[in-house]
């Protein structure tokens, strides 16, 4: 809902509201489980405040860079049109230095971890501000942000040990399965939007009734991706009862969603739960039952 013409955010509220800080839950608790993983068990106090530094500030850096690349289009959509740039709160070009400045961040992050950490650091800046424009050229847009959220598993890994082990590989397949789902179901509820604006998605490629039966699909494969995962490295039970936990959560979102798919509100915060229950099945595997 838009504020009142009247209403003036403080400077603080309004970065946080164009950062859309209260979404960092989404992914956040994937990063802090894989975390604990790649360290197994509690990592160095140094390295967990310099990975999540460098997590928040690439998130911001895309962030950023998207709401500046995508203005014009957030001026003409009705549902964005209240945005801080289209309703002139913050400037174009205040976009762009903070998502300089954030990139810039994120990269010494990443000198500070590690020589390989640094050198990537780079390949991931390209595909976070790469996104901002697949949308107009593919629909394949919404596998793409799968592909940028599916970096977080390596990234974990190779920020803790130097390396990339093949387990973070398939936990990165596990995450661009889960947020290809994600952002489909996302794509459901702008499908209106971006049929106006003549973006591209998945959804209007193949369809909504084709998107939701792919949606289940996706949550199924990568629910059996994190299996494997949880396999590979020998957890215990309790991962594989969140797992299971997260497979109901899913079945009863994907139902709602095939009701109702362009009404994808609650199929969206839903995932905040979902992610929730993967990290509480990590910390309850690694530290309270040996």
């Amino acid at each position: 809902m838009s504020d009142p013409p009247a209403f003036r955010r403080s400077p603080a509220r309004e970065i946080g509201r164009f950062l859309e800080i209260q979404n960092l839950g989404l992914n956040l608790p994937f990063a802090v489980a894989f975390l604990f993983l790649a360290a197994h068990g509690l990592p160095a106090p140094l390295t967990t405040l310099d990975i999540v530094v460098a997590f928040v500030a690439a998130r911001n850096a895309g962030h950023s860079f998207n709401r500046y690349v995508d203005r014009r289009d957030d001026a003409a959509n009705p549902r964005t049109r209240d945005r801080a740039i289209p309703a002139g709160r913050l400037s174009p070009r205040f976009a762009l230095a903070f998502a300089a400045a954030n990139a810039a961040v994120f990269v010494v992050a990443a000198y500070l971890l590690n020589p390989l950490a640094f050198a990537l650091s780079f390949v991931a800046l390209v595909l976070l501000f790469g996104y901002s424009y697949t949308k107009r050229l593919t629909p394949g847009t919404t596998a793409f942000l799968g592909l940028v959220e599916a970096i977080t598993p390596p990234a974990v890994y190779i920020g803790v040990t130097g390396a990339l082990p093949v387990v973070a590989l398939v936990a990165g397949g596990a995450l661009l399965l889960w947020g290809t789902a994600f952002e489909t179901i996302h794509s459901l509820g702008d499908l209106d939007s971006d049929r106006a604006l003549g973006l591209r998605s998945l959804p209007r490629s193949l369809g909504v009734e084709r998107s939701v039966r792919l949606v289940a699909v996706l949550h199924a494969a990568a629910l059996a991706t994190f299996a494997a995962f949880g396999i590979f490295v020998g957890l215990r039970a309790p991962y594989f009862a969140a797992l299971g936990a997260m497979a109901i959560v899913a079945l009863v979102t994907d139902r709602a969603l095939a009701r109702a798919p362009t009404e994808a509100r609650v199929p969206f915060e839903r995932h905040f739960l979902l992610s929730a229950l993967y990290l509480a099945g990590v910390v309850a595997a690694l530290f309270v039952i040996r």
